[in-house]
């Protein structure tokens, strides 16, 4: 039951990953686990926001 309303509340993005998993008395780790075992999605990043980004990294040589 804690796990369910941890995940509903991480994907309506009202907590963080880390207090989601506090919610579901669950280390960080493991709540991602979860996640990763059930196909849930971490991140509600698309290719479309992400590739910007990895563009800029590209021409920069990987650097900071």
């Amino acid at each position: 039951m804690k796990q369910a309303l941890a995940i509903q509340l991480y994907r309506k993005q009202k907590v963080t990953l880390g207090k989601a998993a506090q919610i579901a008395n669950l280390s960080r780790l493991a709540f991602e686990n979860l996640f990763a075992e059930n196909d849930i999605p971490i991140s509600s990043l698309s290719l479309k926001d992400v590739l910007p980004d990895a563009e800029k990294l590209r021409l920069s040589g990987g650097s900071s």
